[in-house]
């Protein structure tokens, strides 16, 4: 009887102690990692929430980008770092659901992984080709010329292991194609590379094409969502060609996995408000993503369908693990 007054005394004490540092925080500066280079959607979408994180909680939320291997130098930093929510991390499909599959090693505990606070957005891919290269003007026509040149007809992506070279992967597999890969260090310079005549097509997140189909550099063929992407609103979407086709990016907020629940519980309502207001909503369309917010409980869940379901792409194309 002594021992479960005792032990009882002790749960409420800690139960009331997680509450206690929960109301408290954060009582300091804030970091969030961002682990890929600056200047790209995941930086963007990081000092947005960061700012607004800072008016809403009275604390800075300051940036730090720790960019390499996929995600994985960040994601490392992040699961070494102290867990009481001073220390965040953006993370995406890449490095957060792909990588899984992707590389034998990771520097992190692959079972643990990390605490999901909220989902901040969605983002669809685009396929361009290349006009001067490719006449196709749509994907059924892409794919019957695609049929006639096996293998000689190049497609470049940000990287290997990346949403968008592994939509060039999901199109290889479900329409029965044969494509070249062509690996870049980043989106920019790839798109660059399609307008030059380099490369004959690829797969890209919607901001970075956007300027260049609205240019006339590249002809837009599909949308990578299930639904048609507001920046692009004449351009169909693939599930229109080949059902069920989806190869979305997307961007959310972790902690290290130990973090309290009622700290990840905190900053998972604030995201979940910072997406709801009008304002932030409207910048985020403006960037041709899908404002989201969820609970953390839903974000796990999202996460463990996106890596279900990039293992078996990466399995059926036999992408080379990393």
């Amino acid at each position: 009887m002594k021992f479960s007054r005792v032990f009882m005394l002790a749960t409420v004490a800690t139960v009331f102690a997680g509450f206690a540092s929960a109301q408290d925080y954060p009582s300091k500066t804030v970091t969030i990692i961002v682990p890929f280079a600056a200047g790209g959607n995941t930086d963007a979408f990081a000092r947005l929430v960061g700012e607004r994180l800072d008016q809403r909680l009275g604390q800075r939320f300051i940036v730090e980008n720790k960019p390499g291997a996929g995600g994985n130098i960040g994601l490392g930093e992040l699961a070494r770092a102290e867990p009481d929510g001073y220390t965040i991390s953006m993370g995406t499909v890449s490095s957060n659901a792909i990588n899984q599959t992707l590389y034998k090693e990771l520097p992190y505990d692959r079972e643990k992984g990390f605490a999901p606070i909220s989902l901040i957005a969605t983002l669809p891919n685009v396929l361009v080709v290349n006009p001067d290269r490719i006449t196709a003007k749509t994907v059924p026509e892409l794919i019957a010329f695609l049929k006639t040149k096996p293998g000689e007809i190049s497609y470049a992506s940000s990287g290997s292991g990346t949403s968008i070279h592994l939509a060039g992967e999901l199109l290889s597999t479900k329409a029965d194609v044969k494509m070249n890969h062509v690996p870049y260090k980043g989106s920019s310079q790839a798109i660059m590379d399609v307008v030059a005549g380099h490369v004959d097509m690829m797969f890209d997140n919607i901001p970075t094409a956007a300027q260049q189909v609205k240019a006339g550099k590249v002809r837009a063929l599909a949308v990578t969502s299930l639904e048609k992407a507001e920046l692009l609103a004449d351009v169909p979407t693939m599930a229109e060609t080949i059902p069920g086709f989806e190869a979305t990016s997307w961007h959310g907020l972790f902690a290290p996995a130990d973090t309290p629940p009622e700290i990840v519980e905190k900053l998972s309502k604030e995201v979940q408000a910072i997406m709801a207001d009008p304002e932030m909503a409207a910048k985020i369309k403006g960037m041709g993503a899908t404002p989201v917010g969820n609970t953390s409980a839903e974000f796990k869940t999202f996460i463990a369908d996106e890596t279900t379901r990039w293992a078996q792409v990466i399995e059926a194309a036999k992408v080379p693990l990393q």
